[in-house]
């Protein structure tokens, strides 16, 4: 195993108050520290637990591929483990959802023959759970990238919750934008108005970030879906049409089981 190393973590949804203590010790006895969060009091506040904190914030632009974004942040951080330092990357939520930084420096370290780990963190997905009541375990819950969801025929159950992530993404093919126009948002509505009525209720949601802050729940009928505020975190949640309906041949063969 080669000197240097590299460990994904997440610093939670709401400032101060989710991070794990080992997420919190990797960062403080790391050498280099290197953060992504949109909201600069993240930042400040990692920069307390470790002086040397560099943020990938830099590597973002309006117009720029984010693709290109993230490869930047990738190289960033492989540089400093290159030279045999022991590399933290800490990541707004959890390092291992809709993040590709997080998950490609750990697979090139590795390639390479250094350590390489990833901690998790509270996501959205966690705080969406708490904040809306959900359990997924009742009805069943189908979660979804929204521009991979117009972009590709998928199956879904009309019985169960459908979660749309990143809808002000949704649409984006080019990769630069950080929230799509109405008509692409009037696309996604179209396609869903194929599989749930208008008047079908829907909410945005958006956890919140900071300790004074409430999360988002705006709810509305589903034909409104283009016209709503959204901006790129914002979440699509649609409850479940239909009842889930018996499947009577596993119930019938499930029956015969000593």
């Amino acid at each position: 195993m080669q000197q240097g190393s590299i460990v994904s973590v997440g610093l939670g949804m709401v400032l101060g108050a989710h991070i794990s203590p080992l997420c919190r010790n990797f960062i403080e006895q790391a050498d280099v520290v290197f953060v992504s969060a949109s909201e600069k009091l993240v930042e400040m506040w990692v920069t307390e637990m470790n002086a040397n904190t560099i943020s990938l914030q830099q590597y973002y632009q309006e117009g720029k591929n984010r693709r290109t974004s993230y490869q930047q942040m990738v190289d960033a951080m492989m540089m400093e483990v290159r030279n045999g330092k022991n590399v933290v990357g800490a990541f707004y939520g959890h390092p291992g959802v809709f993040a590709w930084a997080p998950h490609k420096v750990l697979e090139i370290a590795r390639k390479e023959g250094f350590h390489a780990h990833m901690e998790p963190g509270i996501s959205a997905e966690a705080c969406l759970y708490a904040d809306m009541g959900i359990d997924p375990g009742k009805f069943g819950i189908q979660h979804l990238e929204a521009t991979q969801f117009m972009m590709f025929e998928r199956m879904f159950d009309l019985s169960a919750y459908l979660i749309l992530w990143q809808i002000g993404f949704a649409g984006d093919q080019s990769f630069s934008k950080y929230v799509t126009d109405n008509q692409s948002r009037g696309l996604l509505k179209d396609l869903l108005l194929e599989y749930y009525p208008s008047q079908h209720k829907i909410a945005i949601y958006e956890a919140a970030t900071l300790p004074t802050e409430q999360c988002r729940q705006e709810w509305l009928p589903l034909e409104l879906l283009d016209q709503v505020s959204v901006r790129h975190h914002s979440t699509l949640v649609i409850p479940p049409l239909t009842k889930k309906l018996p499947d009577k041949r596993i119930r019938e063969l499930l029956a015969q089981l000593p």
